[in-house]
């Protein structure tokens, strides 16, 4: 059998459907973020990243690299193995001991990624309580979606964000099945914020746990870069909270916080903790002093808040289509695959702007768009740049000037 053939034979479907994903060869510059070196056929040329989720530039924080940089000299640069083999490494320990802190939380457990603290925590709970039933909303990560499948835990969706429909739903269950209302703060593509008080009301009356993935929030919101839930003052009430260290801290891994027998739970039963190799121990270092600067420092956050800001009112100023949302995230509609694929190539090609297309499967056929993430190191002169090529080409392709 020719396998290649049939690997070909949808690959060349996905293409023609404009929703192939095609990577830039990029190459990050220390201490020059946003700008990256865009590695082509016709050789290297520097762009401005406008995707990233190193929502902060903690990637390139000073403070943030010489931690890394010492504890790579002090430790070496791997783990040695899992943690239950190689032992866990003190500063493991010593982060887990900061995120726990960081949500007020009794413990802290971390992952090599978010997409695996979604999945092994997840598929965890719904497999190991028994009559579990999870009540995902309905535009939560395919990591969320993912770990519900694989704990083969009964599986109620709720309409994304209504309340009145988880209500509804979590009345259904009987009372004595152990539930789970598993949701996000901040929803990744849309940028919306869920109204978590609400869902904690509800939860709360029909006695759920509560689950939220903050991972496009920590570092983000709340005095201290808790996320929504601290911003909102709610982190008490919530079982667990979820976030991760490769986006507004600047790193790379997962975690989830909780009670002390929550986590030593996780820790005990998740094969995806037990049988994978550890975080370096000089990335738990680099991201601990991330974390523990954010704690104390709004100078990211409110120059990020002020480039957001900046961003959307010369978009209004020129009648580009945003998404209206009270987030970071500022998606410009397009709702054609290949539209969107055109604009993103004529950014990068004609303009050096790198931004990704966002198509099916990540949205719904329809929605695809252009998704756009301000950092405080993008300048003014950055932002007239990107609106001043987005209004030629939006007048050369002919797009409706309205919110899809």
């Amino acid at each position: 059998m020719d396998f290649d053939a049939l690997f070909n034979e949808q690959l060349d479907a996905l293409k023609s459907d404009g929703n192939y994903r095609y990577f830039a060869e990029l190459e990050r510059k220390c201490g020059k973020f946003p700008k990256a070196a865009n590695h082509a056929d016709d050789g290297v040329r520097d762009v401005t990243v406008w995707c990233s989720n190193d929502y902060l530039g903690m990637g390139q924080h000073p403070k943030v690299i010489d931690a890394m940089k010492e504890a790579v000299e002090r430790t070496g640069t791997g783990a040695g193995g899992t943690r239950n083999i190689s032992g866990t490494n003190h500063d493991h320990l010593l982060l887990e001991a900061e995120l726990a802190d960081l949500h007020g939380k009794e413990a802290a457990l971390i992952f090599t990624s978010g997409y695996v603290s979604n999945w092994a925590s997840l598929s965890t709970l719904g497999s190991r309580l028994e009559n579990c039933v999870i009540l995902s909303d309905a535009g939560n990560h395919a990591s969320m979606i993912e770990g519900i499948r694989h704990s083969k835990a009964k599986k109620v969706i709720w309409r994304h964000n209504d309340v009145a429909d988880l209500e509804e739903k979590l009345a259904a269950i009987p009372a004595d099945h152990p539930k789970i209302v598993a949701f996000e703060s901040v929803y990744s593509m849309d940028g919306d914020i869920a109204p978590i008080e609400a869902i904690l009301d509800v939860a709360e009356k029909y006695g759920a746990m509560t689950y939220i993935d903050e991972v496009h929030a920590v570092g983000m919101y709340g005095k201290r870069g808790g996320g929504v839930s601290e911003e909102l003052g709610l982190a008490h009430r919530i079982t667990l909270i979820e976030g991760t260290l490769g986006k507004a801290f600047g790193c790379v891994g997962g975690y989830i916080t909780g009670s002390a027998a929550l986590c030593d739970f996780i820790r005990s039963f998740a094969s995806g903790f037990i049988f994978t190799t550890a975080l370096p121990p000089a990335v738990a270092a680099a991201a601990r002093v991330s974390i523990a600067h954010l704690k104390e420092s709004q100078f990211e956050r409110a120059g990020q808040r002020r480039q957001v800001a900046k961003l959307r009112a010369m978009l209004d100023a020129q009648g580009i289509p945003h998404m209206p949302n009270d987030s970071h995230i500022v998606p410009v509609m397009i709702g054609d695959p290949v539209k969107t694929k055109m604009l993103a190539d004529y950014l990068m090609d004609e303009w050096n702007i790198y931004v990704q297309p966002i198509n099916y499967p990540t949205v719904p056929k329809g929605t695809e768009r252009l998704r756009f993430t301000p950092s405080p190191l993008h300048t003014d002169e950055d932002i007239a740049y990107l609106v001043s090529a987005l209004t030629v080409l939006w007048k050369q392709c002919a797009i409706a000037h309205q919110v899809a």
